[in-house]
């Protein structure tokens, strides 16, 4: 157990093992993104709108379940230079016994949550649903050894295989007739079998519940997080319940699923960078000069290529819809390429907690999670007069009016300043903007007779085509080539390996 509670330190080779890592957990996000996705297909067709947007009302709170569980300990956790067994036993037991009040609480008001909605069917589902934040609450610990320890190949094991069988369960379910149980009983599922195999994998046993101060400190910490959690869930589940309230399961069910779609992208590219981001960081945060040179490398290297991916979906998003899920969902389409435009400077924003972490500063990034969730509200009472699409395009205005303040204010503590983030993200952010640009013309224009597979895979062409153009060949910007290019030699056979290192284009 000692590789759980050792000390922090930066040895030899931590940059390149730090983007293995990252390798290792975007290879895991993207075949779960896979398996979510390839779900989504088979019971979009089995299910109808409806279905989704019954459960819509009800995941809107259990989602929140990992985070209300942790109460934040686990980025505190792995923060900490030096952490104790006892320590992470009594976080253990805290959040074991939250998760079961959690539960006996969401349970208990079911009925009220149907009168709100108008929708008995409610009480039912949300008495089921409640078990998450039990199944969540077992494994929160163990996750965190396992990420502090930097054993992501392990957890990307264990959560890849339990969103396969959760899948292959819920389609079965779906098959046989059960409606809107197979989408109630995924999730649930889904965390039960993940609990089942981080404690396979870190065969850790928690000891008797005590309180040392070492586990005070980080439920302080941690609080701080979920401080910043609780506000960041409010603010992005705001907008399901009030057009559930306002418009109704249907059109709520067009959201719920552009949402989906959404929400899965950041979590493939930008989401699943935040545990590696943070684990490297910290090791360094006693070099501030290190810790800059690091942050500036791994934020340029995923804006990089998240930036280009939105902006893909931005273009393709409405064909891609009808493609994937037949013409019933085709009212999601515009929702989710208006969406995917507010995702070329979410990308950014996203990043900020790889910073107020490593400065152990979580009260400031709770302090923004709460302006944040100001905004959005504002965004929301904007835009929802006008529906789901209003909301969506009011949420693009205002995450491009945040995402350089938010990043600007996490690195305050390392000196970083406005400057450095805009001569960090300017190239992949022009870059991204104007083949989007170029790609809506060509859409509406040139391509507007195509049939939508046809017209998926020209624009997709012609936006990498673009963006590539401009920022590799206009703004000289290599390094994150590069750094692809050495990953593929490390994992390639050498008798492949060898072609790889003869692309030296990229150095000119």
């Amino acid at each position: 157990m000692s590789v759980y509670f050792e000390d922090h330190s930066v040895e030899a080779g931590h940059g390149r093992r730090s983007l293995r890592a990252g390798a290792v957990v975007i290879t895991a996000r993207l075949l779960i993104a896979v398996i979510q996705i390839l779900t989504l297909l088979v019971l979009a067709r089995l299910l109808s709108p409806e279905d989704y947007g019954l459960v819509g009302m009800v995941t809107a709170i259990t989602v929140f379940a990992p985070l209300l569980v942790s109460l934040g300990t686990p980025d505190a956790v792995v923060q900490r230079a030096h952490i104790m067994e006892k320590e992470i036993s009594a976080l253990f037991w805290v959040s074991v016994a939250l998760g079961c009040s959690v539960a006996a609480l969401m349970a208990a008001c079911g009925p009220l949550i149907a009168r709100f909605y108008g929708e008995p069917r409610l009480i039912s589902i949300a008495a089921i649903s409640a078990l998450t934040f039990v199944a969540s609450a077992l494994s929160c610990q163990h996750n965190t050894l396992l990420r502090r320890a930097m054993k992501f190949k392990e957890l990307a094991a264990v959560e890849v295989g339990a969103n396969l069988v959760s899948a292959i369960t819920a389609i079965a379910m779906a098959l046989y007739g059960l409606e809107y149980w197979a989408l109630v009983l995924r999730p649930v599922l889904l965390a039960c079998f993940i609990a089942v195999g981080v404690w396979l994998r870190c065969r850790w046993v928690p000891g008797g519940p005590a309180m040392p101060a070492g586990a005070k400190q980080m439920l302080r910490q941690g609080l701080y997080l979920s401080g910043f959690s609780v506000t960041d869930y409010i603010a992005g589940s705001s907008d399901r319940i009030a057009i559930g309230y306002r418009s109704g399961p249907i059109p709520l069910g067009y959201y719920q699923n552009a949402m989906f779609i959404y929400d899965n992208l950041s979590a493939l590219l930008v989401l699943s960078a935040h545990n590696v981001a943070v684990a490297s960081l910290v090791k360094a945060q006693h070099n501030l000069d290190e810790l800059r040179r690091l942050w500036s490398k791994a934020l340029s290297t995923l804006e990089f290529y998240a930036m280009p991916a939105f902006g893909v979906l931005a273009v393709t998003g409405s064909d891609l819809i009808v493609v994937l899920f037949g013409k019933k969902w085709s009212g999601a389409g515009v929702i989710i390429s208006i969406l995917a435009l507010r995702g070329i400077p979410h990308a950014v924003e996203r990043t900020q907690g790889w910073l107020h972490v490593s400065a152990g500063r979580t009260d400031r990034w709770m302090r923004w999670g709460f302006l944040a969730m100001c905004m959005q509200f504002i965004a929301l009472f904007c835009g929802l007069p006008y529906g789901p699409t209003g909301v969506a395009v009011a949420f693009v205005v205002s995450t491009f009016i945040t995402f350089i303040p938010a990043i600007a204010y996490s690195g305050a503590p390392f000196g970083i300043g406005v400057t450095d983030v805009i001569s960090v993200v300017w190239r992949p952010l022009t870059a991204a903007l104007l083949a989007a640009a170029i790609g809506f013309a060509l859409r509406f224009t040139v391509l507007a007779d195509l049939s939508p597979i046809l017209r998926i895979v020209v624009l997709t062409l012609a936006y990498v085509g673009v963006y590539l153009t401009i920022i590799v060949g206009v703004l000289r910007e290599h390094a994150p080539l590069q750094l692809l290019l050495g990953l593929v030699k490390d994992a390639a056979p050498a008798r492949f390996a060898r072609y790889v290192s003869t692309w030296r284009f990229l150095e000119r």
